[in-house]
């Protein structure tokens, strides 16, 4: 468990300008990626402004959240994560402990927060789904009009965006840009809202919103509303405010983009802190994740006799299903009554 101490006031997370960047050949393309490079060897978090995500679809996307939250819960139980196959859905408040993934640490209390994980539509015959890899099968909808649609468009956009990002991440790294694209071709994804109480004045030790964890896979882009509560770790090892910037999302890399890039860019600890005593804060991240079936080694490029190699070759879903079940405690795939 990572024991809760005050941020400090913000500091060093930067603004990438992704205008221009569509076109291969301009030099918006290298200075973005330049600047792609700083961030994740620095703090592995940066926003991004200029990426063409609608406005009005991300407004949407938070309106659609609110609705679903104000459903009553016995409803929103009904599409419990732990009663679908593919492990998605809803997940009530303290139905996850993000603050778990060391387990030479003391054990962590439950975060204060409610979500509703949403997964890439495959038939019951799908291989992945077959297999049980987690966000592969069939997503569980309440009856709130057009809440599929508006998932399913929201999701859509953020694999676009998620494709230029990693186009960008491969050439600040000096690869081809289409280097990560194979990697990527399952259409995969998680996309989450969370809602987050305002922090309650009696809690367990340690306890807020969201544990202090790294994220599991490539690449998630977070959207996040007004409230604030946002907390990263930079290079020093000081906690910092990600403050909510209009126009903008937050970007930050996973644990197997740190496994790629053989510890080079930064997979950092985040954590979530609702101090806003009068209202509710939401979010909603969406984790671009590789193929279940990918291999996840240093790329050759990253390696060198001062920098050898760090960690073991895995697949995606070899580490990610490690994660899902220290956090839920059960592995996706095995689904219980809740």
């Amino acid at each position: 468990m990572h024991l809760y101490a005050p941020p400090k006031p913000p500091a060093s997370i930067p603004i990438v300008d992704l205008a221009g960047t569509q076109d291969a050949k301009s030099p918006a393309r290298d200075r973005a990626a330049q600047a792609i490079h700083r961030a994740c060897r620095e703090t592995g978090f940066f926003y991004i402004a200029n990426h063409g995500t609608d406005q009005r679809l991300i407004d949407a996307q938070f309106a659609l959240a609110k609705a679903f939250f104000d459903l009553p819960l016995e409803d929103k139980m009904q599409l419990s994560l732990r009663k679908n196959p593919a492990s998605v859905g809803y997940e009530p408040i303290g139905g996850q402990k993000l603050d778990s993934q060391d387990p030479t640490k003391e054990a962590a209390p439950p975060d204060l927060k409610e979500s509703f994980n949403w997964g890439a539509d495959v038939p019951a015959d799908h291989p992945y789904a077959i297999a049980g890899y987690r966000g592969y099968g069939t997503n569980h909808a309440p009856a709130l009009p057009g809440f599929r649609a508006q998932m399913d468009a929201y999701a859509a956009d953020m694999r676009r965006l998620g494709n230029l990002l990693l186009e960008l991440i491969a050439r600040s790294l000096d690869l081809p840009d289409d280097w990560f694209k194979p990697f990527f071709l399952s259409n995969g994804g998680n996309l989450r809202m969370i809602k987050y109480p305002p922090q309650p004045d009696e809690v367990q030790r340690n306890q807020i919103g969201a544990g202090a964890h790294t994220d599991w896979g490539g690449v998630t882009l977070l959207a996040q509303d007004q409230v604030g509560g946002l907390e990263v770790r930079n290079v020093a090892g000081d906690w910092i405010q990600a403050q909510p910037m209009a126009g903008t999302f937050v970007v930050n890399i996973g644990d197997l983009m740190a496994r790629w890039t053989n510890g080079i860019y930064n997979s950092n600890l985040h954590r979530v802190k609702n101090n806003n005593s009068a209202r509710d804060r939401y979010s909603i991240p969406f984790f671009y994740d590789a193929d279940p079936r990918a291999t996840i080694e240093a790329i050759p490029t990253c390696v060198t006799p001062e920098n050898p190699v760090k960690y073991p070759v895995c697949t995606s879903n070899e580490h990610m299903a490690d994660m899902f079940q220290r956090s839920y405690g059960f592995r996706p795939g095995q689904a219980k009554a809740s």
